[in-house]
């Protein structure tokens, strides 16, 4: 069952056609992967799914419900977290204090930095955030200033964070960009994890093609803004229109 229907979807900038009718499905507690060229409409994509652009045309639809002119926290609401290709955590702030931030939010999205002074008197929140931070094996950094950890850790941080907000469906923009191959195959065993324990449903975006194929189920492949095909992994793998996308290479030639 699909938890996530993109129909007949267009993104005009100007004179650039970002997105032309694009159509895409993602079945519940599945882990759906959209690949494609620089500039295939990938994040463009990703920003009409959180309510950060609107389409020109087409709709979005999550669980039945439509995510179109919704703002941001009202999509985070309706059970969709979206984890940055940039890490998006506060550097002088420790670990836990991190942990504890979703906790803090508003019904408008917004939330109390200030908050923070109150924390003994906050002891649900405090056992929240040491639960999550067990989970995420992140408990023997809890007093760390988040800007220390390498960028592996502030990934697994930031990822914590969306969880303790128990989301179905987890976007994620290029993970593990900018990662060693160590702290990549990390958040490989760890999304591999949370996928097995918490039957959430996953999409990600990725050039990392081990990471894509490590991880999917279903791969989406996008070029110029149009779905090229739509398969399983092993499927995928050589597909005369994928060749030509990614290596210039006709389908004639294949």
């Amino acid at each position: 069952m699909a938890i996530l229907e993109v129909k007949n979807v267009g993104k005009r900038f100007g004179g650039l056609q970002a997105l032309n009718d694009v159509n895409l499905s993602i079945v519940e507690n599945s882990v759906h992967a959209i690949i494609g060229p620089n500039g295939a409409g990938k994040s463009t994509l990703l920003n009409c799914l959180v309510g950060k652009l609107i389409p020109d045309t087409g709709s979005v639809m999550f669980d039945g419900q439509s995510v179109l002119g919704r703002k941001p926290y009202e999509i985070n609401q309706m059970g969709i977290s979206r984890v940055f290709q940039t890490p998006e955590i506060f550097g002088d702030l420790s670990v836990q204090e991190n942990m504890m931030i979703p906790c803090f939010a508003k019904r408008d999205g917004s939330f109390e930095l200030n908050a923070l002074t109150r924390v003994t008197s906050q002891r649900d929140i405090l056992d929240k955030a040491e639960e999550m931070m067990v989970e995420m094996k992140l408990a023997d950094k809890r007093h760390m200033p988040a800007a220390s950890m390498s960028r592996g850790d502030k990934r697994r941080l930031e990822i914590a964070m969306c969880l303790s907000q128990d989301p179905r469906l987890l976007l994620l923009d290029e993970p593990t960009a900018g990662m060693a191959r160590a702290d990549t195959n990390n958040t490989i065993d760890l999304l591999k994890q949370i996928k097995e324990e918490r039957n959430i449903t996953i999409a990600i975006i990725e050039h990392d093609m081990h990471v894509v194929f490590s991880l999917a189920e279903r791969i989406t492949v996008l070029a110029q803004g149009t779905p090229l095909v739509e398969d399983t992994p092993d499927k995928i793998k050589g597909h005369p229109k994928v060749r030509e996308a990614y290596l210039g290479e006709s389908q004639d030639a294949a």
